[in-house]
């Protein structure tokens, strides 16, 4: 291939190539997609390895990262590449994974508010240490025409500084102001912009005084503060919106006859949709074709797969275990029961952020306070000196030595030491106002699947069992992938078995698994289809010929700690509830193995939501701790909530407090601490007035420099810091 340039006065040939380079480049690289991956099982760093290094090893795909936080993971691949092919993938590792919207998570995952204040705080610092030093001149003797330039110099600095750093002050006090209320940023505004103001007048007048220096450190501090308490807390994207990123991009959509993938935007009310095994349901709808499993644990809360047969309801989100199913949608998108849920959590998030935190609840008093006694020293000094500029000046000062710093770090210091150490424990606040709302509650209320319990079940009695059945019940769960047969390989290999030399295995969705061993037909699955008397208790069957089947009954364990925590609670004096989407016996079992007194069963999300709304309705303060897609909403209506690591995103997004690992323990411990924390607030807030009490004399009598003014500041800013730090 030949190329032909043309030359071009004054330009270089980098430049000129440089269109051309690039559009070589684009045509050179292939057209990727992004494919976006939910891992609930996914728990630690080996996860993270065997899932990377499984997915880069498909062919077509060009990168694999895995966020452990948010259980996720994001996958750069050829158009080729399906998200069903990388969930066959991280399935044959052991890895269950649902495909999500990719573009709905990028619409919530970013951290723009942390950077922000990162920078203004970075930039008000490097500003407070230069107008610093030009201070400590002034101090020491500067006078005339240097005392003048120092302040110039100092006005050069601090005025661009604060028009940009102070922004999230001056915002949220217009916000509070123009409606009709008063917070912690309207003095802190306001002693900002009247130490501008006065210091531009006395050193347009060649004054003696100016509180440059003060202004930028007080914006220093409290931006030091605000990004401490944000750092404490992952970014709480709203779970509305996450909620609607588990909902799956693409359906195959049946035309005459054919499936075809089809955008889940353009499908309607009465299409008919082909579901395959492993596949998330795209549309709520009705069975008309197929018999399987379906796995709605994310929706109810129900620990085993429901039978699946034509004519049963079906709802965005189900999972199909094992046969392809066709379903006729009923409800498409914002109609669908997934979206009926996300406006749910909306409404209960916007409900919960009604709440007034202590800092605000301070202002109140505080503001107005400050302002009166600015005003009235400021007509006090007018009357008695008739100078204008002396009055606006100890106006000035009695603004910032009043202390909006120390009231400003009250919050934040406290949570930030209170976050720390409930972190070593295993616990990640989110919430700004979190720790608040859990000192008040004194009613908890959990879920039991995945919450109470570990959500997955457990073997009994693996000795009871003839060597012989335990291996052919093994050879045939190998060939399943339901919950129980899985959980039967488990403890069959834990125990020493050996799997059975079954042939023809086949799994027959809906019911089970058979096989010929020894030229007999054995079967392990439903006590219908092998003709057993189904027992009370979860368990699987297996017969053997013509023998009488054999039960494999199953359990699901406690999660360490919930009977210690739930005893806990009980001896603090909480009013304990059990609510739960499971079955009735498997409800009341687990209450009486808890002394857990008041339960429901068969909770849908709505209910739920009714619960935790029927309870604060009498007075309650409820702490709600759930872990799965139905709780999402009720975790939002709480007061306070919490949800475990191994949480579905939506939920983990949805609550205030993350519980990261696998023991309940820390709860007990979280709702102590968050009383500590409350009264370490407001002995801060009572530090602030004992040093207000002190320091407002001085201000008021005219006595209050620019210097005595700093020190004032940092010395209660220390004060409250260390204070805080007994939390530790």
């Amino acid at each position: 291939m030949t190329a032909t340039f043309t030359p071009s006065v004054s330009a270089c040939p980098a430049c000129s190539a440089a269109p051309a380079a690039e559009e070589l480049a684009e045509r050179a690289l292939p057209a990727q997609a992004r494919i976006a991956l939910s891992l609930p099982s996914a728990h630690c760093a080996a996860c993270i390895t065997a899932v990377e290094d499984a997915l880069i090893a498909h062919p077509g795909v060009k990168e694999a990262r895995v966020n452990l936080t948010l259980k996720r993971a994001m996958v750069d691949a050829d158009p080729a590449v399906t998200a069903a092919d990388l969930v066959d993938v991280l399935d044959g590792i052991g890895y269950e994974a649902h495909e999500l919207d990719a573009s709905a998570i990028a619409a919530t995952a970013t951290d723009k508010a942390g950077r922000d204040l990162l920078m203004r705080m970075a930039v008000a610092g490097f500003a407070a240490m230069n107008v610093m030093l030009l201070s400590i001149s002034v101090w020491s003797g500067a006078e005339a025409a240097t005392r003048d330039m120092f302040h110039w110099i100092s006005a050069a600095i601090t005025l661009p500084t604060i028009a940009f750093s102070a922004q999230p002050f001056f915002k949220n006090a217009w916000t509070a102001l123009s409606k009709g209320r008063l917070n912690m940023d309207v003095p802190i505004s306001l002693a900002i912009g009247l130490a501008l103001v006065t210091s531009l007048w006395e050193t347009s007048l060649s004054g003696e005084y100016a509180y440059f220096d003060a202004a930028i450190a007080l914006t220093f501090f409290l931006l030091t503060g605000r990004y401490l308490d944000y750092r404490t807390r992952s970014i709480a994207r709203s779970a509305a919106e996450e909620l609607a990123a588990l909902e799956v991009p693409r359906a195959l959509k049946l035309v005459n006859g054919e499936p075809v993938e089809t955008p889940i935007a353009e499908l309607q009310a009465g299409d008919h949709i082909l579901v395959r095994p492993g596949g998330r349901m795209p549309v709520d709808g009705e069975i008309i074709e197929g018999q399987s499993e379906i796995d709605r644990s994310l929706l109810t809360g129900e620990t085993l797969p429901v039978f699946a047969d034509q004519g049963l309801q079906v709802s965005t989100g189900e999972i199909n275990l094992t046969g392809p199913l066709t379903i006729r949608a009923t409800a498409v998108g914002e109609q669908s029961s997934l979206y009926r849920m996300a406006e749910l959590v909306a409404v209960a998030e916007s409900g919960r952020n009604l709440y007034t935190s202590l800092a605000d609840s301070a202002a109140k008093l505080y503001a107005p306070g400050v302002h009166i006694l600015a005003a009235l020293s400021f007509v006090g000094w007018y009357i008695y000196s008739g100078d204008v500029r002396t009055a606006l000046n100890i106006a000035a000062a009695v603004l910032i030595i009043t202390c909006p710093c120390a009231l400003g770090l009250a919050v934040p210091a406290v949570t930030t030491a209170a976050s720390g150490r409930l972190f070593k424990k295993g616990m990640l606040i989110k919430h700004a106002t979190a720790l608040e709302r859990l000192a008040e509650v004194d009613t908890v209320v959990f879920d039991k699947t995945g919450t109470l319990t570990a959500g997955a079940p457990v073997l009994l009695d693996v000795s009871d069992h003839d060597s012989q059945v335990l291996s052919v019940a093994m050879a045939l769960a190998l060939a399943s992938g339901h919950p129980l047969a899985q959980s039967l390989v488990k403890a069959a290999t834990q125990s020493g078995a050996k799997p059975a030399q079954v042939e023809a295995l086949k799994e027959v969705p809906g019911f089970g698994t058979e096989g010929q061993w020894n030229g007999t037909r054995v079967r392990l699955g439903r006590a219908a289809w092998v003709g057993a008397k189904p027992l009370s208790t979860t368990a699987t069957y297996l017969q053997i010929g013509d023998a009488a089947p054999v039960a494999f009954r199953f359990v699901d364990a406690l999660r360490p700690g919930a009977a210690q925590t739930v005893a806990a609670l009980k001896a603090a004096g909480k009013e304990v509830l059990l609510v739960s989407g499971d079955t009735a016996p498997a409800v009341e079992t687990l209450a009486d193995q808890l002394g857990i007194d008041r339960w429901t069963a068969e909770a849908l999300p709505e209910d739920k939501v009714n619960r935790i709304q029927e309870l604060a309705g009498q007075g309650k303060h409820v702490l709600m701790v759930g872990d799965g897609l139905n709780d999402t909403a009720a975790l939002a209506a709480a007061h306070v909530s919490i949800s475990p690591a191994s949480a579905l995103d939506a939920a983990r997004v949805a609550a205030d407090i993350v519980l990261l690992g696998n023991d309940l323990d820390p709860i007990a411990d979280a709702v102590s601490t968050a009383k500590s924390a409350t009264r370490r607030i407001r002995e801060n807030f009572r530090i602030a007035t004992v040093y207000n009490v002190i320091a407002v004399p001085i201000a008021v009598i005219g006595l209050a420099t620019p210097l005595v003014a700093a020190l004032a500041m940092s010395a209660s800013s220390i004060t409250v810091s260390l204070n805080a730090l007994r939390l530790r």
